[in-house]
């Protein structure tokens, strides 16, 4: 492979050409400043605007200058940046740096990132190599061992790799002969992080005994890559036949029919799909040893950081995990007048919307807003029996997870509606009716299987 030069880059995002906008992830490090340079230098020749993005992850005193350096060099070359300041939080216990960095970069890409519109990062060939040895020494599969990929779904867009062909050597040189100026970042040179050991201490040595180190173990992560599309393509036809009834669920006597391995590759396909962080060895063999044969009526959960695995029935499901419930002894009063009222609910569970209708519905009182009132019961029309929550939930075919974050209506000491399952009558029903909805962002993250918008019917009642 030939050094890089600038005039590679058209050649290589040639499959992205309708992309309206391309990012560059500009760390202002030595490899992704010869990348911005580059691609400032065939600018007319790349799809769509020119952009960069600097994450500021306020991990380093000096952060800050850094972020400002970067600004300046976009200004220079005329890019249009953005700069992003993490949360100072930081990693929870237990949870890795290097981890915590990358989830919370790639949470701000996927927000960021336009339909169709392409990030570029600059990952190079040393880069792959050492995420592969990474991946050997953590018991990886085909997909971890596949390593980085040149292009992969983002968000909205697409994640590119277009330096995966040139070593970091390449970049340097290209880096000097230009005369670019960059920063050092002196976490690099911690040998506690498991990455930089792997660059500081052990390549080093593998390069001195094989020189063509990196080259040849990037070469074996592409004939894993291929591997591993074999059998994604294997998995996917299985997938198909083994959706559940639900959007988004899986069937678990479809999955029951399945061999161990090809279920393993059914669920790492349906995660990655479904927009999860795919479980380690531990949690997949849990998912198929404890939730999959679990008893139709119980409640269980295999959970990992980002992503719950629920079975309600004869479905799996994958969430994000679930806020805590509000407290049942909360009590939200609610306004309802001649026109449309909107309720924002506590949790992040969206909010209530009541809509009167042409025939008009004048409740024209307070009512009041409930969570997890499960020993009341319901009558949803004059002929039908008075049931209880519980029986109606499960003709509503809602698991137990999610009751406890359906709001409940009551007026006076009166239930008369459940969102997401009905409206009951509370004492002599007055003619009128309104529609109530129940929506919100935050309800479609929880739980996009059930709904974003919930309609039911509230009957008036005299006031």
């Amino acid at each position: 492979m030939s050094d890089f030069t600038p005039d590679r880059l058209p050649t290589r995002l040639a499959p992205f050409a309708s992309a309206p906008r391309c990012w560059i992830a500009f760390s202002g490090g030595l490899d992704s400043t010869v990348l911005l340079s580059a691609a400032a230098e065939v600018r007319a020749r790349l799809p769509g605007e020119l952009l960069a993005v600097h994450i500021d992850h306020g991990l380093q005193p000096g952060s800050g200058d850094w972020a400002a350096h970067c600004a300046g060099v976009c200004q220079a070359l005329s890019i249009p940046i953005h700069i992003e300041r993490l949360s100072p939080a930081g990693p929870s216990p237990g949870e890795s740096l290097e981890a915590w960095a990358r989830e919370a970069r790639y949470r701000v890409f996927r927000r960021l990132l336009g339909p169709g519109e392409i990030l570029l990062t600059a990952h190079h060939q040393d880069d792959q190599a050492e995420t592969l040895l990474l991946a050997l020494l953590r018991g990886s599969g085909v997909h971890g061992l596949a390593a980085m990929p040149f292009s992969a779904p983002l968000g909205s867009g697409y994640l590119v790799r277009p330096l995966l062909e040139w070593s970091r050597g390449s970049l340097a040189e290209q880096a000097r002969r230009r005369g670019l100026v960059w920063i050092e970042d002196p976490s690099n040179g911690v040998t506690t992080l498991d990455r930089n050991y792997l660059r500081q201490e052990v390549l080093p040595r593998l390069r001195a005994r094989w020189p063509a180190v990196s080259a040849t173990l990037s070469r074996s992560a592409s004939h894993v890559a291929e591997a591993a599309g074999l059998v994604d393509r294997l998995a996917d036809a299985a997938l198909a036949e083994a959706r559940g009834a639900r959007p988004g669920s899986l069937s678990v006597p479809a999955l029951e029919g399945l061999d161990r391995p090809l279920r393993k590759a059914v669920f790492r396909l349906w995660l990655r799909r479904e927009g999860f962080v795919v479980s380690d060895a531990r949690h997949l063999d849990r998912i198929l040893d404890e939730l999959l044969p679990a008893r139709a009526d119980a409640n269980p959960v295999v959970g990992w950081p980002g992503c719950e695995v629920r079975r309600y029935r004869r479905e799996v499901f994958a969430l994000r995990p679930l806020p805590d419930p509000p407290s049942s002894s909360l009590r939200i009063d609610w306004r309802l007048g001649e026109g449309v009222s909107v309720l924002a609910l506590p949790s992040g569970l969206g909010c209530l919307e009541w809509r009167p209708e042409p025939e008009g519905a004048r409740m024209g009182r307070d009512i009041q807003v409930r969570f997890g009132q499960t020993s009341l019961s319901c009558q949803r029309s004059p002929t039908a029996h008075r049931r209880s929550l519980k029986k109606l939930f499960q003709e509503a075919g809602v698991p137990v997870w999610l009751r406890p974050y359906l709001p409940m209506l009551f007026l006076d000491e009166t239930l008369i509606a459940i969102a997401g399952v009905g409206a009951c009558l509370g004492g002599t029903p007055a003619p009128g009716a309104a529609a109530l909805s129940w929506s919100g962002h935050s309800w479609e993250r929880v739980a996009p299987e059930f709904g974003s918008e919930i309609r039911i019917r509230c009957l008036d009642t005299p006031p």
